[in-house]
């Protein structure tokens, strides 16, 4: 599957179910819950830069813990189909480029390593794979995202600062 657009791809609203299995403590979980992208103004380099605010929402059952649990990111179009992801505060998280119909990005955080795949299986299933080493974290989260609809009005999603599973 090919996807030269990766903005419009994801533009809207999808299901989204996670697995988390987090090596290092021995314990496993799941989220359930919907993620919009919307289209956005304000926060880029350029007024004219295609972005999306990507806000996810739901219920996480982890170990002990159970109870809601959201994130939000930027996806900004960057050269040809590249996207920049950002964290909600700007500071820059990973590139997706889906043209193949999938990607494969590195974040280093300190001392830690993020291994995040996205597979594009047709134009309504999205799956993410991230690997996480390092010393003060070693987990596995597998999601997939199942389109809801296709695109929503844009809006400004609610902003929180940064977030990582």
């Amino acid at each position: 599957m090919e996807i030269f657009d990766a903005l419009g791809f994801l533009l809207g609203s999808w299901r989204v179910q996670r697995h988390i299995e987090d090596r290092q403590i021995g314990i496993s979980g799941a989220f359930k819950g919907v993620a919009t992208f919307v289209q956005h103004e304000g926060g880029g380099a350029s007024p004219l830069e295609r972005k999306l605010r990507f806000h996810e929402t739901g219920e996480l059952d982890f170990g002990t813990f159970s109870g809601h649990s959201e994130r939000c990111l930027e996806y900004i179009q960057h050269e040809g189909t590249q996207v920049r992801i950002y964290f909600a505060s700007g500071r820059p998280f990973i590139d997706l480029d889906l043209s193949g119909g999938r990607s494969r990005s590195t974040h280093l955080c300190d001392l830690d390593t993020y291994e995040i795949s996205f597979l594009a299986r047709s134009d309504d299933v999205l799956e993410e794979n991230w690997q996480v080493q390092g010393p003060m974290k070693n987990y596995v989260a597998t999601a997939t995202l199942r389109r809801e609809v296709k695109s929503i009005p844009p809006e400004v999603a609610p902003s929180s600062g940064d977030f990582q599973f």
